[in-house]
């Protein structure tokens, strides 16, 4: 199933950079390059971050019935690049639906708000995927699938930080926050100008909320692992302001699409996932990784590459693609820094183990 993340994630950036106009000499003619590019927001956001959502969360409950949901999430994905659309939609609604029953597990076994949040966020996928699947258009499905993710960041920081001590208001205004993003995904098909104001309004005040009340703030101070995650929260807090922005002027009409997608996207999303990786990928891939202050390298390449693409990019068709491709590098330098960092832990732990005598 990791295999199945990497090849949608490869369609994705690849996709990705063909729609950003980068051109790439000697390419095949096939139908995989243009499916890539058409469904470059599926592959990206169902078919890479669910899959690895639902891969996360099935070995969190032990149960074999909810690898379903990683399973069709990652073969929609090739199936939806061999163009067998109708076969990969039917797919995606079916991992959505099992993975909602995967988090009413979830919640049976641990009642609290961060997890009805994951519910809900599950609920989100499966929304969108049935909009995907019966053919909706992308200004209707992309806040689903984007609010999908959303939600499950602000979960996972609302459990992360579900110890401190904070304003009574702090959980009634972000459970008021999501609940209007939920309001504007829905209203994004029947009044889509509307939809996107309360959107992106939502996903400013999410941003501002974030900045206030999560723990990021205070870890910034510390040391080694701890600001590394910090340093990428509170990065993606700032995209994720800029997307709620620009999310609101794209509905009513300015031309800011690129700048919401990816500011949102990459800019927050990627910075969440860059973030949580050194903690999650040893639970989710089963390796150990040992941190070094490289991995602030990729960190600096994204945040600067989407400066470039979404600043100057914007009067630029030439600087737009350059960015693009300098995105897909911070993406290509985070899994080598991975791997790097995998490797040198193995190096160090076998260095470590005492020499027996013979």
């Amino acid at each position: 199933m990791l295999m199945l993340v990497a090849v949608s994630l490869l369609a994705a950036v690849a996709g990705g950079l063909l729609r950003a106009g980068v051109e790439w000499s000697g390419l095949p003619d096939s139908i995989v390059f243009g499916q890539a590019a058409v469904a470059h927001a599926a592959l990206m956001l169902s078919g890479f971050l669910g899959t690895l959502i639902a891969i996360e969360r099935a070995l969190a409950i032990k149960r074999r019935w909810a690898f379903i949901a990683p399973f069709a999430s990652g073969i929609a994905s090739l199936f939806m690049l061999a163009g067998y659309t109708g076969v990969a939609t039917g797919l995606g609604v079916l991992a959505a639906l099992v993975f909602v029953g995967v988090n009413v597990v979830v919640v049976m076994r641990q009642p609290a708000a961060h997890t009805t949040l994951l519910l809900v966020g599950a609920a989100a996928w499966l929304v969108g995927n049935l909009m995907f699947a019966t053919g909706q258009s992308g200004a209707a499905t992309l806040p689903w699938w984007f609010a999908f993710l959303v939600l499950t960041i602000a979960a996972e920081r609302l459990e992360m930080t579900r110890l401190m001590r904070r304003h009574p208001a702090a959980r009634p205004s972000l459970h008021a926050i999501l609940f209007a993003l939920l309001v504007g995904a829905a209203l994004s098909a029947p009044a889509p100008r509307l939809g996107g104001v309360i959107y992106g309004v939502a996903l400013g005040a999410l941003a501002a909320w974030l900045g206030v009340f999560d723990i990021a703030r205070r870890t910034a101070l510390a040391h080694g692992l701890s600001r590394y995650m910090a340093v990428c929260l509170l990065g993606g807090y700032a995209w994720l302001g800029v997307a709620g922005v620009a999310w609101l002027c794209m509905a009513i009409g300015l031309p800011a699409r690129d700048l919401a997608l990816h500011a949102l996207g990459l800019g927050f999303i990627v910075s969440m996932m860059m973030g949580h990786a050194p903690v999650i990928l040893p639970a989710v891939a089963r390796i150990k990784l040992h941190f070094t202050a490289w991995f602030y390298a990729p960190l600096v390449l994204l945040h600067a590459s989407l400066l470039v693409r979404l600043g100057a990019g914007f009067a630029s068709p030439e600087l737009r693609s350059t960015g693009a491709v300098l995105n897909a590098v911070a993406l290509a330098l985070f899994a080598v820094t991975v791997v790097a960092s995998a490797f040198l832990w193995r190096v160090r732990q076998g260095a470590s183990l005492p020499i027996k005598p013979m």
